[in-house]
C-alpha cells in the first residue's frame, strides 16, 4: 500500500509529459516557410519545411501555389537529389515592372515530385530551397497554398488563411511576412547591394541563409528542450518510485 502515492505520482509525471508533447507538436507539423519573414523590395531564399504527420505513410510530392495577386517575377528552385522540380507560369492580367521592364507571366506553381526509391518517411522532414523576388512592397506578407500527397493516396491540403483574432486553422497556408526595408538615410530607401547578373541580390541572399540556419538552430533547441522536460519529468517520476519500493523494503 506504501507504493500508490509513488504510483500515482508517476502517472501524473507521465500524463504531464504526455501533455507537453501534445502542446508541442503541432508547432512541428504544419508546412511552413523558413525564414518566415523577408524585407520587402528585396530578393530572398527561403526553405519550404515539409514534416511527415502520417505514422503509416511516406510524403512523395509536394504542390506549391505562389500568389498572382502579389506575383513574383524571378522564382528558382534549389536542385534536390531524388527530387523533381516542375515551375508552372501563369499570365497575368496585369503586367509588372522589373527593372524597368514588363513582366507578363509570373510562376503560379511548384511542384516536388519524389523519383523511386525517394520519400519523407514517417518521423522525418525534408525542405525545399526556393529563391523568390523582387518582393512586393505593397503587402506585408504571401500566403502560398501547399499540397502534401502520400503514397496511401491521402494529400493533406494546406491552404487555410489565417484570420485575426481566431484560432489558428487546423491546415494553415504558409506564409512569408513581409517587413519594411531597412534604410540607409532613414527615409525608407531600401540600401542593399546591386543586383547581380541574374537579378539577385547575393548580399542579402546571403544574409538570409544565415537567418535560416538560425530559425532552424531555434527549432532544434525547442525540440531538445521538450526531449528533456519529458525526460527529466519521467526520471524524477520513477527516482521517486524507486525510493518508496526500497523503503518499503527495508521496513519489512
Amino acid at each position: 500500500m506504501r507504493s500508490l502515492p509513488a504510483r500515482r505520482i508517476a502517472a501524473v509525471a507521465l500524463t504531464a509529459a504526455a501533455s507537453v508533447v501534445a502542446l508541442a507538436g503541432p508547432a512541428f507539423a504544419h508546412v511552413t516557410v523558413n525564414p518566415g519573414s523577408a524585407p520587402q523590395g528585396g530578393y530572398t531564399a527561403v526553405d519550404i519545411r515539409v514534416p511527415n504527420e502520417n505514422d503509416t505513410a511516406s510524403t512523395v510530392k509536394l504542390e506549391l501555389s505562389l500568389p498572382l495577386d502579389h506575383p513574383l517575377a524571378s522564382v528558382r528552385t534549389l536542385p534536390m537529389p531524388g527530387w523533381t522540380a516542375t515551375v508552372e507560369k501563369s499570365k497575368l492580367d496585369k503586367p509588372i515592372k522589373v527593372h524597368g521592364n514588363d513582366v507578363n507571366e509570373a510562376v503560379s506553381k511548384i511542384t516536388w515530385t519524389a523519383e523511386a526509391g525517394t520519400k519523407i518517411a514517417p518521423g522525418q522532414f525534408q525542405e525545399f530551397r526556393v529563391s523568390l523576388g523582387p518582393l512586393p512592397t505593397d503587402t506585408d506578407k504571401l500566403t502560398f497554398k501547399a499540397l502534401q500527397s502520400y503514397d496511401n493516396g491521402d494529400v493533406v491540403r494546406w491552404i487555410d488563411e489565417a484570420k485575426d483574432g481566431q484560432p489558428e486553422p487546423a491546415k494553415p497556408a504558409p506564409v512569408l511576412a513581409l517587413t519594411k526595408a531597412a534604410s540607409a538615410d532613414g527615409h525608407g530607401v531600401t540600401a542593399s547591394a546591386a543586383p547581380a547578373t541574374d537579378g539577385h541580390t547575393h548580399d542579402d541572399g546571403a544574409k538570409d541563409e544565415a537567418a535560416g540556419s538560425d530559425k532552424a538552430n531555434d527549432s532544434t533547441a525547442r525540440v531538445l528542450g521538450v526531449v528533456g522536460i519529458v525526460v527529466g519529468v519521467i526520471g524524477a517520476a520513477f527516482g521517486v518510485l524507486g525510493l518508496r519500493r526500497k523503503n518499503g523494503g527495508s521496513a519489512s
